[in-house]
């Protein structure tokens, strides 16, 4: 059975920013330091074959739109963040599928931790 083809993949990692996400009135009052990691999966070949940024995404522009909705309205939870961020992923035509993490290291959990994440993968219907 022949193999399928692994997609092209564009990674940002580590997108950093002071927020007020969560349940808690604390976390809204004082807010916390959240991460993203955007993996996106679209086809390279064509800015590849002609070096043009005009055929591919535009990383730079895809963190500044995700740094926007991570500093933006507050949400309750991770996974509405998550999906919030994947739809920005998606609204370029260029991008077939995004897999969106978002860390919370500064949690609360009552015990000794590293982080919390949360990471979903939306593509195309």
């Amino acid at each position: 059975m022949p193999e399928t083809p692994r997609p092209d993949r564009i990674t940002v990692r580590g997108i950093r920013a002071h927020a007020h996400h969560g349940v808690y009135d604390w976390e809204r009052e004082r807010g916390q330091t959240f991460v993203v990691d955007a993996v996106l999966e679209l086809d390279t070949a064509p800015s590849a074959a002609g070096d043009d940024l005009e055929k591919t995404v535009n990383y730079a522009e895809v963190a500044q739109r995700l740094h926007t909705v991570l500093t933006g309205e507050p949400l309750n939870l991770l996974e509405t963040l998550a999906q919030r961020l994947a739809d920005v992923c998606l609204a370029d035509p260029l991008v077939d599928a995004v897999e969106i993490t978002v860390h919370k290291p500064e949690a609360d959990l009552g015990v000794p931790f590293d982080d919390v994440e949360v990471t979903i993968r939306r593509q195309r219907s």
